[in-house]
């Protein structure tokens, strides 16, 4: 019950990202204002998404998983109601912001699993809270689209706060709170700098385009996040309490896999952008025969089963983070993802081929996904997992972002007119997915920098290096947490029969 109902929050969380999405071009006239300012629509929950992620993740180590979680919620139900509420830009940027911060949920419902579950279910469960990353986003989109093309606009707002508050009632009666604890105090100067670097380059990264890449306000933005991001790190090592700790961050077995993770991020993103936009233009002979012509909710059918498959593989892939451990586990995922844009570059004349390669590539992110917390929470001590998730979740963010910004910018170099409107050509297409074929390559090549795992895990048991790190206080009570008789934290399982540890 702890899984379903912490997974059903992340792929809420999760389709947060794609609400809007389907009346995204009918935004400036619902809301009486230009395109230009409609879009902040969705750059607000971007950015309030991004922010969020490692805020929440050490707020939820300090304070406990399971409130973090429930606030996060509550959070995106008044922010749903806001929205639903108001016909104006300003209240509905206000509103989808505050939708954007439920995203803290699925790096900090992943810490809470593992602290709470007995080992041997514990890859299983993070897979499977890891895929809802992306399931979320493409299951959600055909039903927003649906939601749009039959009702207000207003509905997927008002639906989005009806299943908020379910998901708040399910953690509230069913999750228990964590007893895990970090300690320390909040470092609120970390927070506000780390909010201020991600705020000034992901608003430089996704208006750029809009503003001009030259432009002194994109430039202006990208040197001040920079500048405040180095000011930040410096002040981050020399904090007692730090909102996130730089030195285990910095560790080989963490720092590449952070890497990977934008790259990951930016390869799920491609495929993403580009293929919804292939299905959906027209059909015409000879100036568009590469078109497609499925309607909105049609490209989102063609585009769910992609995310389904995330979903279905989280148990295959639980098995391979056991089985060959979480860095080959990743490997295999990237290079998943590569054949799907070979597919896509070699056959993408039909919607089902478009499909086909939707699936596989979303197959690799999804393998991919549960290997990134495991590897990551092998190398941190247990009183940093959810901070450590949460800038992992950043760091996929940061990749989708990139991708965003530069395959946005790809598909609009080389266009074909149709009266009016200008439309991106065959090549154009074809470049984005050449380009996502290699940042697969580049994922693939940088994995292998990974140090590789402690020792091989035997078949159902949780991975061995979740709870063998010589930096973590608990180490000394490994055997047990091996054996499912403590969790994570050292607390009894309930239920199991255990000897009272002793510490070194």
């Amino acid at each position: 019950m702890l899984i379903a109902v912490l997974c059903f929050g992340g792929l809420l969380a999760s389709y947060m990202q794609t609400l809007v999405v389907p009346i995204v071009g009918l935004l400036p006239s619902y809301l009486h204002t230009s395109a230009d300012n409609a879009s902040w629509v969705i750059t607000a929950t971007l950015l309030a998404a991004a922010v969020v992620m490692p805020i929440a993740g050490r707020i939820a180590d300090m304070f406990g998983k399971r409130s973090v979680i429930l606030a996060s919620i509550a959070l995106m139900v008044i922010g749903s109601v806001v929205s639903a509420t108001f016909d104006s830009l300003i209240p509905v940027i206000v509103g989808r912001g505050l939708q954007g911060l439920a995203m803290g949920v699925i790096p900090v419902g992943i810490s809470l699993l593992r602290d709470e579950l007995p080992p041997a279910r514990i890859p299983g469960a993070i897979a499977t809270m890891s895929a809802t990353l992306g399931v979320g986003g493409a299951i959600g989109l055909p039903i927003a689209a649906w939601i749009s093309q039959n009702y207000s606009w207003h509905v997927l707002f008002w639906t989005s706060a009806a299943l908020g508050t379910v998901v708040f009632l399910l953690v509230l009666t069913l999750v228990r709170e964590s007893p895990a604890r970090s300690g320390g105090t909040f470092d609120a100067v970390g927070a506000a700098g780390l909010t201020v670097a991600l705020v000034c380059l992901l608003l430089a990264l996704s208006k750029g385009r809009s503003w001009g890449w030259t432009s002194g306000l994109t430039l202006g933005l990208t040197a001040a996040g920079l500048v405040v991001f180095a000011v930040w790190v410096v002040y981050e090592l020399r904090a007692t309490s730090p909102m996130v700790n730089i030195r285990t961050s910095i560790i080989p077995r963490v720092a590449i896999t952070n890497l990977v993770s934008i790259v990951i991020g930016f390869a799920l993103m491609g495929i993403s952008l580009a293929a919804p936009q292939l299905l959906q233009l027209p059909h015409i002979p000879r100036v568009l025969d590469y078109g497609m012509g499925q309607s909105i909710i049609e490209a989102g059918l063609w585009m769910a089963p992609g995310g389904l498959m995330m979903m279905f593989l989280s148990p295959v892939s639980a098995r391979l983070n056991v089985s060959i451990g979480p860095k080959f586990t990743l490997f295999i995922g990237t290079l998943v993802i590569g054949a799907g844009y070979a597919l896509a570059i070699a056959f993408a004349a039909s919607p089902w081929e478009v499909a086909l390669a939707v699936i596989v590539t979303s197959s690799g992110v999804g393998i991919a996904y549960s290997a990134m917390p495991s590897l990551i929470m092998s190398a941190v001590p247990l009183s940093e997992t959810a901070s450590a998730n949460g800038l992992n979740s950043l760091m996929r963010s940061v990749g989708t972002s990139i991708a965003s910004a530069l395959l946005a910018t790809i598909l609009a170099s080389s266009t074909v007119s149709i009266g009016q409107t200008a439309v991106p050509d065959r090549s154009a297409f074809q470049m984005v997915f050449i380009v996502g074929a290699i940042a697969s390559l580049v994922a693939a090549a940088l994995i292998l920098l990974i140090p590789g795992d402690a020792k091989k895990n035997l078949p159902g048991q949780q991975p061995v290096d979740l709870a063998e790190n010589k930096d973590r206080p608990d180490e000394s009570v490994a055997e047990e947490i091996l054996d499912g008789e403590l969790r994570a934290d050292g607390t009894p399982v309930p239920g199991r029969h255990h000897a009272p540890a002793t510490r070194a």
